[in-house]
């Protein structure tokens, strides 16, 4: 699927900031369970959007790569075989 190109965050920690490397992905939330929706955030030639359902903090930093994030531990793999079932 096209959408599981899209990076996916999380902010289980309940962090106020997450630095990540991408300008355009989903903001999950919480891990699933206890996820809100995934919803997709564009920051266009902005550098920081925020979440409007969890109200995360997001900032791009080109020093980051692919789908990292920083802190670390807050990129989110939408389980694939679960999806299937």
């Amino acid at each position: 699927m096209a959408h599981d190109a899209i990076p996916h965050f999380h902010n289980d920690g309940g962090l106020r900031t997450i630095a990540v490397a991408a300008k355009e992905f989903m903001c999950i939330g919480a891990k699933p369970p206890q996820d809100h929706p995934h919803v997709f955030l564009d920051m266009g030639g902005a550098g920081e959007i925020i979440c409007p359902y969890c109200s995360t903090l997001y900032r791009y930093r080109a020093d980051l790569q692919g789908a990292m994030s920083d802190p670390p531990g807050c990129e989110w793999t939408p389980d694939t075989a679960n999806a299937a079932a």
